[in-house]
């Protein structure tokens, strides 16, 4: 499958030695230019950010950047931070195909090599922090993911053509965030975003103790665990309409561009939605849906273990009896976090190995099922269970049903949110049959073939199916099989 996108352009200029986002107000001669599809690829070639635009402030490379897949999925590989460790080779290798050959499709297609857009995001992502936090340089370096102060400095030079702590004394008054305990950032995106469906769509599925969403503030919580220990993320509106505010309060900020990566999956942010309504809007039935939610997105997972395990205990019941399940498997498997309380928020999500063998029939859940949640719990900690996008779709619906008790509905589920696949569509979903059959429901074949012109966005079409915007939550009923 390909995955015809377009991305946000860039526009490099001879005579000055810089690149700029589209929109910028400098206006070069057109015989001056040269366009870049990647920031990284401009900077390859040896030009520098602009100062004006400023480039590293806008949204990051979308990862389903245009054909072939396997560089769509190489890119997401790198943006979760496959190579800040790890080499283009162990890179190539997870995607089953040689370092020469990936190094040649990224030439080819992104016009840079791995390492090249690996080292891009860091920098960017440190100069962001440079410009919204007062944190110190040193901690800059680590939280933006590189090894040591040193390789930062180095970098920093390369790209910007200043040291860190030049770059920090050019930034601008009303860059500073100012947060009342936790560190404020920006985390931008481009497009619309309508951020209270997002929101309506969390709050009917918010994991008790885990997850929180105040819809009157237009706030979204929850715990996390980085390396063990317990945090909290919130995440709000910004003060425009391009980009979310994330207040994170962490025990350690080594990392951080990690966790800024997985919230942007959680809300999708990187989507490509003129490329998504180009598809769809072909459809006279999702026309009208798109006409009035433009910026509806694709819900994603923090945790695709957690939302794997939040799928399986939906089935054959409504949301809120998912959700109530949810909350007696946290309270009894989960990991306390005293102190929370105040935010709705009192544990962290049990891990693979807490529920590998627990008795999950204590907490109301049929046998088959807490068998399923046991198995799935076991393949995740041997490693036969991925979700990390390095497999296609048809792989990861294929690992996922391999396991008893999930079936179509539930894998397609688990792909779509877990694994961010756009294409995936969970056709014996109640609600969407009914939106089909306009109210009297489709079988799951007829849903599958009604969806088939949708590809490669069939998963987008299933967020505008549901019910009002996702402003009432589709009932999650599967298949038989699961």
């Amino acid at each position: 499958m390909a995955y015809n996108g377009t991305m946000q352009g860039f526009t490099a200029v001879l005579t000055t030695g810089i690149y700029c986002r589209d929109g910028c107000g400098g206006a070069p001669k057109p015989e001056n230019t040269i366009p870049f599809a990647f920031a990284a690829a401009a900077e390859a070639a040896g030009f520098r950010a602009c100062y004006r635009c400023r480039p590293y402030r806008a949204s990051g490379p979308a990862p389903w950047v245009g054909p072939p897949e396997l560089v769509c999925r190489a890119v997401r590989l790198i943006l979760d931070g496959a190579l800040d460790d790890g080499s283009e080779d162990q890179l190539a290798r997870r995607l089953g195909v040689s370092g020469r050959h990936l190094r040649r499709l990224f030439a080819d297609h992104v016009g840079a090599t791995p390492d090249a857009v690996a080292r891009s995001r860091r920098s960017h992502f440190a100069r962001r922090l440079l410009d919204d936090t007062d944190m110190p340089i040193t901690d800059v370096a680590f939280a933006a993911g590189f090894g040591s102060v040193r390789q930062m400095n180095r970098v920093m030079n390369e790209v910007f053509r200043q040291t860190p702590t030049q770059l920090r004394a050019r930034r601008r008054r009303t860059d500073r965030l100012v947060a009342d305990g936790g560190l404020d950032l920006r985390v931008p995106f481009r497009g619309p975003l309508d951020w209270p469906a997002m929101l309506a769509f969390f709050a009917a599925r918010a994991i008790p103790g885990v997850e929180s969403v105040d819809p009157d503030a237009g706030i979204y919580r929850r715990t996390v665990r980085i390396e063990g220990f317990p945090g909290v993320l919130e995440v709000r509106s910004g003060d425009s309409g391009d980009h979310l505010v994330l207040r994170a309060h962490l025990p350690r900020w080594e990392g951080l561009i990690h966790v800024v990566e997985r919230v942007r999956r959680v809300f999708d942010l990187d989507a490509d939605l003129d490329a998504v309504h180009r598809s769809l809007r072909k459809d006279r039935a999702l026309a009208a849906r798109l006409r009035t939610h433009p910026g509806l997105r694709l819900p994603g997972a923090w945790d695709p273990f957690e939302l794997a395990v939040r799928a399986v205990l939906g089935q054959q019941v409504t949301v809120k009896g998912a959700t109530t399940l949810a909350g007696r498997v946290v309270e009894r498997f989960g990991v306390p976090v005293p102190g929370l309380e105040a935010l709705g928020l009192t544990h962290l999500f049990p891990e693979p190995a807490a529920l590998a063998d627990a008795t999950l029939e204590r907490v109301g859940l049929p046998r088959a099922r807490a068998a399923t949640v046991r198995e799935m719990a076991r393949r995740a900690l041997d490693g036969s269970l991925v979700f990390d996008g390095s497999r296609g779709l048809a792989e990861t619906v294929a690992a996922l049903g391999a396991i008893p008790g999930i079936g179509p509905w539930t894998a397609h589920y688990v792909a779509m949110r877990a694994c961010g696949e756009p294409d995936a569509f969970p056709a014996a979903d109640l609600g969407i049959r009914r939106a089909l059959g306009n109210g009297r429901p489709l079988t799951a074949r007829q849903a599958e073939q009604r969806a088939e012109p949708w590809r490669p966005w069939r998963a987008y079409a299933a967020v505008h199916l549901w019910a009002g915007g996702l402003s009432v939550a589709p009932r999650e009923v599967p298949s038989s099989r699961s």
